[in-house]
């Protein structure tokens, strides 16, 4: 499962759970595409449970919209990224020091309002 939210203007949430197929891919990415719209200075919330790798298919969809996705870096500033599992919480921070304009911190899956005060702070 991928569910984005919308929580505030400025906001955007991501859940991922499970097994992710091209059906749920495809859903999701246009979502998070739409629900990004107009969105500047954003935060992010990406909670990651569960976590099994796409399927090939899935992938292939994420590639097809990587112009658009890559669009959507200059609207989000920071991005927490909440995961149990410590190389994702890892692979997280390096994708942040990979792309500039966007800070990602990894935090634990029980530090979600230590997380949201971090989005919450103004740099």
């Amino acid at each position: 499962m991928l569910t984005i939210t919308k929580p505030s203007a400025d906001r955007v949430d991501i859940t991922l759970d499970g097994k992710i197929d091209a059906d749920i891919m495809r859903t999701a990415l246009d979502d998070l595409i739409a629900k990004s719209d107009g969105v500047k200075g954003g935060k992010m919330l990406y909670r990651i449970t569960n976590f099994e790798l796409p399927t090939l298919s899935a992938i292939a969809v994420e590639f097809t919209r990587l112009p658009k996705l890559f669009g959507l870096l200059g609207a989000f500033d920071k991005c927490a990224v909440l995961s149990d599992s410590d190389w994702l919480k890892k692979a997280a921070e390096i994708e942040g020091a990979l792309f500039p304009g966007i800070e990602i911190k990894s935090f634990g899956l029980d530090q979600q309002d230590v997380a949201e005060e971090w989005l919450a702070l103004d740099e």
